[in-house]
């Protein structure tokens, strides 16, 4: 009689082939690194799905959050706990937000966030991550007073992807890269799926992206604002990286940049040289991880 191979055997002859790359269903984890007494700290992932895109008018209708530990050297340790709540918005959500995310009308109906459930979960954690944190702390800021004053990282635009040989920060595409794929929707999912990521290893650094992330997330950066810069420069101020701020927000009305710290000179010699042409005051704000993607600036 043949023995027919196993779908393992079958993965693992495929992945000796340069031809085949070979996927597989990500299996969340509890334990990743154990802790032999050394000391850890606590962190949390969050995810939220929002009828829309608007952090002013449009409401949360699903939070998810994932707390674990993690050492010194940015190795994960383990996952402590998670948290998951609908919350049913003053409106009816959108149908492109159901399509998209799969939550009905049903699945919210009489739930809400509790804030001092919230606070309960998280007020222990150093930092609060999201793969999108310009989006996702602009949210929870209204809904958990909380989080206006923890630390956030931001596993999108605080890891230089493309530099670690990546061509993107979708999640399900570093998935892929890992190996990994997951058809999940939820957020808790999302946020353990991100987990996995994390816990990479970039093997020309020998450190893990977490690693790299937290030490991103620690410098401050500053930021520049062009403050009346003469219109027809605008597409001048686009090539070079500045964004529009409309100041229906409560900012200025203008153009700026984030810069790193070193940079900070260098920038301001440039809009004084091709931009303003003269020597002009330049208004600048210091942010560090506390203030970094809140509505606050």
């Amino acid at each position: 009689m043949t023995v027919q191979p196993t779908l393992a055997e079958i993965a693992g002859m495929l992945e000796q082939s340069p031809d085949y790359r070979v996927l597989r269903r990500l299996v969340p984890r509890s334990e990743f690194t154990p802790g032999d007494g050394q000391s850890t700290r606590t962190a949390i992932l969050l995810d939220v799905e929002t009828t829309g895109l608007d952090p002013v008018r449009d409401e949360i209708i699903e939070l998810g959050m994932v707390k674990f530990s993690y050492l010194a050297d940015g190795r994960i340790g383990q996952v402590i706990d998670t948290f998951s709540c609908f919350n049913q918005p003053s409106i009816a959500i959108p149908a492109e937000i159901t399509g998209l995310t799969g939550i009905t009308e049903q699945m919210v109906e009489g739930h809400s966030l509790d804030e001092e459930r919230i606070n309960a979960f998280a007020s222990d954690a150093v930092v609060t991550i999201a793969h999108n944190a310009a989006f996702d702390r602009k949210f929870m800021e209204r809904y958990a007073r909380l989080f206006t004053h923890k630390a956030w990282a931001c596993s999108v635009s605080e890891v230089e992807w493309r530099s670690h040989r990546f061509e993107g920060s979708r999640l399900s595409y570093l998935l892929m890269k890992a190996g990994l794929f997951h058809e999940a929707h939820r957020a808790v999912d999302d946020c353990l799926a991100l987990l996995e990521i994390l816990a990479m290893t970039l093997p020309h650094l020998d450190r893990t992206v977490l690693s790299v992330l937290l030490e991103r997330a620690r410098r401050k950066t500053i930021r520049i604002w062009a403050e009346q810069s003469p219109f027809e420069l605008k597409d001048e101020l686009k090539r070079r990286g500045y964004r529009w701020s409309d100041g229906a927000d409560g900012r200025p009305r203008s153009w700026y940049i984030d810069v790193d710290e070193p940079d900070q000179a260098p920038e301001i010699e440039y809009l004084q040289r091709t931009i303003y042409q003269r020597d002009v005051e330049i208004r600048i704000q210091v942010l560090t991880a506390f203030d970094r993607f809140s509505v606050r600036v």
